[in-house]
């Protein structure tokens, strides 16, 4: 429901805990001080040209810009006149010294199988794969579909494309054909990398025969490259299906990187939309490189010793960022792992921390909430001394998940990056800076350096402290999207068209009287419950809060007397739950945010609908909630199993 001229969304949750970094670890960290940090960001909203200017002196380039930043929001460009490349930034600028032999990334297969690449032994495969894709017919500015799981190739392809200038497209494998078929046509992909299968839960995924079913009705794609992944059957077109291993056995390892306009295109991302098709968000190559090379060493405080894991999926934007682009530009060592955090049992996780000496850690609240439900037991059995950071994305983390973080993973002595961002930026945008940020769970603290951001009534006022309204931003960023491909018309009504001379986020959002940000969910999430709009997202944590509960999620739906009622679906820790429960719950949230936000229905779920990245599609919830068929897009959905079984309960 979209504010309307002057309203704002009334915030109820109180939190104040608040965890300051310890003086060994802001005595070593990237920003030292709070001084340090309002100079950069000053010096950045004053004037951003020459801040960002002197930030891109961390990338290398093959010509240096005529000028930082034209234009204004929703058409900027920026370092328009420079030369760059992306897979050289990330891979041969380190081969130059000690770095060549310094792990890039070390992998791990859900079955168990390991290896690890060296910078230059990730140097020489993106060289080779480089040459395929060339020998295959694709040129600079061909859009590359890639369709695999979490295995070392994914990276070696988007980092192929980036050196010879093709445009990127990964879809998260495990989409179906006609999703996969409608962004090959969307984005005119005219080749696809693929796998014959993938692994999760201990089972083959097949990918190719999805891919194979795809190209009945996608005809721009020309050639199909299989990676031999679990050996499983796969049908083979002649002149038209290539094995990834018989392409790179004579494949030359010499291929120099194309030298790029900083405005060309890296790669595209689709992103489901609340109706209609999923949205293909663009981004370039020199400010989104930029823009995850400078967050990744600022928010997690890269030092060239550290293991570093992010736990997502490469199909999602925080993989296209925070395990290949940020990490390998800065020269850090990136972990990747290809299967489910629950194989062969629930301290997969743990176990990979432990076996590699993770350093510092970055996951999802739903994974976060997971391994609350899973229990305490499993991190327990394994040593997680070598942690030094936590972080969190995807969505607002309530605060008792955040407390739990803190006490069973972190030991109380890792500080938590709590991100907020989005495919469209491109990279985060508000974060705690680990070194001088006294934490508050719950709250993703301040913009950083470069990102200036507002929280605004709906007709574009901005409001003072704990005045809930829709967070925007005020000021053009290097990583920001630049346009939605082959839609910019939707581009700009998405996100330029509702608060003048400001980029919407879509969230609503409230800041306290420290200056730190506390999202409350998707704006759509609002309800108006007697003509007060509540965040769904404060009536979650305080369900989360009830020692019974490991998840929930709150929608509206019609109500006679309210306009809105508050709907309550909830998974419990262990059980099935009873009407004793269900008003133990109404009760408990009543007493911790107030009688306006007591729930009207409690109803129990096994589980939840989710996206593949682990957000929860509340959207197909306020169907169900309503009692109406779902006309919504659920291509991006991990499991309509869910959706089934949800529809069945309320029958």
């Amino acid at each position: 429901m979209p504010l309307e001229s002057g309203d704002s969304i009334e915030s109820l949750l109180q939190e104040s805990r608040s965890f300051p970094p310890s003086a060994s670890f802001s005595a070593d960290a990237n920003i030292k001080s709070e001084e340090e940090y309002q100079q950069l960001w000053n010096r950045a909203k004053d004037d951003p040209a020459g801040f960002w200017g002197d930030m891109a002196e961390n990338l290398d380039w093959f010509r240096k810009w005529d000028n930082v930043l034209e234009g204004d929001m929703p058409d900027t460009k920026w370092f328009q006149g420079g030369k760059i490349n992306a897979s050289y930034n990330c891979l041969d600028r380190h081969l130059e010294n000690w770095r060549k032999n310094k792990a890039a990334i070390i992998w791990e297969g859900e079955p168990g199988d390991r290896r690890v690449l060296r910078y230059q032994d990730l140097h020489r495969e993106v060289c080779k794969f480089s040459n395929v894709l060339k020998r295959l017919g694709v040129e600079t500015g061909d859009r590359v579909t890639l369709y695999m799981p979490m295995i070392p190739e994914l990276a070696i392809a988007m980092l192929a494309c980036a050196r010879i200038g093709a445009v990127h497209s990964i879809i998260f494998g495990g989409f179906s054909a006609d999703a996969i078929a409608d962004r090959n046509n969307d984005a005119q992909a005219k080749l696809v990398v693929t796998a014959d299968a993938g692994w999760r839960r201990g089972k083959e995924l097949p990918l190719k025969a999805a891919v194979d079913a795809s190209l009945e009705k996608a005809p721009s794609v020309e050639k199909v490259v299989v990676v031999r992944r679990t050996g499983y059957d796969v049908d083979m077109v002649p002149d038209r299906d290539y094995w990834y291993h018989e392409m790179m056995e004579d494949a030359s390892a010499d291929c120099d990187p194309v030298e790029l306009d900083s405005e060309h295109p890296l790669f595209i991302l689709y992103t489901s939309g609340s109706t209609g098709k999923p949205k293909g968000v663009l981004h370039t190559t020199a400010g989104y490189l930029l823009g995850t090379t400078m967050t990744s060493k600022w928010v997690f405080d890269l030092k060239e010793d550290d293991t570093y894991w992010c736990t997502a999926d490469i199909g999602w934007i925080t993989g296209h960022s925070y395990i290949c682009y940020g990490p390998l530009s800065n020269g850090a060592t990136t972990v990747m792992y290809e299967g489910a955090p629950n194989w062969p049992d629930e301290g997969r996780f743990w176990e990979i921390v432990e076996r590699y000496q993770v350093n510092i850690f970055y996951t999802a609240p739903t994974a976060i909430r997971a391994f609350i439900k899973w229990g305490d037991q499993w991190p327990q059995k394994y040593d997680l001394s070598s942690l030094r950071l936590l972080g969190t994305v995807g969505e607002p983390i309530n605060p008792e998940a955040w407390m739990w973080y803190h006490r069973t993973i972190g030991q109380e002595r890792c500080p938590i990056v709590d991100t907020w961002w989005q495919t469209e930026t491109g990279g985060i945008m508000i974060s705690p800076l680990p070194g001088i940020t006294a934490t508050k769970p719950g709250s993703c603290a301040r913009p950083l350096p470069g990102v200036v951001a507002d929280i605004v009534s709906g007709d574009g006022t901005s409001l003072g402290p704990n005045q809930g309204g829709l967070l925007v931003m005020r000021q053009p960023w290097p990583h920001m999207l630049r346009t939605l491909y082959g839609d910019h018309d939707r581009f700009v009504r998405t996100y330029f068209s509702t608060i003048e001379g400001a980029s919407l986020a879509g969230d609503g959002a409230r800041r306290d009287e420290d200056g730190f940000i506390w999202v409350m969910g998707r704006v759509d999430d609002v309800i108006n419950v007697s003509g007060h709009r509540l965040s769904t997202m404060e009536v979650e944590s305080s369900l989360v809060a009830h020692a019974a509960v490991a998840e929930a999620a709150v929608v509206g739906f019609p109500h006679e007397r309210k306009g809105e009622g508050i709907c309550c679906f909830v998974t419990l820790k262990r059980g099935d739950g009873d009407e004793s429960l269900k008003q133990e719950l109404i009760q408990h949230v009543r007493r911790q945010i107030g009688a306006l936000a007591q729930p009207d229905q409690i109803r129990f779920a096994p589980s939840l609908p989710k996206t593949r990245s682990g957000k929860i599609m509340r959207r197909l919830l306020r169907d169900i909630a309503a009692g109406r068929e779902s006309t919504q897009d659920t291509t991006t959905l991990e499991d309509l199993s869910v959706l089934a079984r949800l529809r069945a309960d309320d029958e």
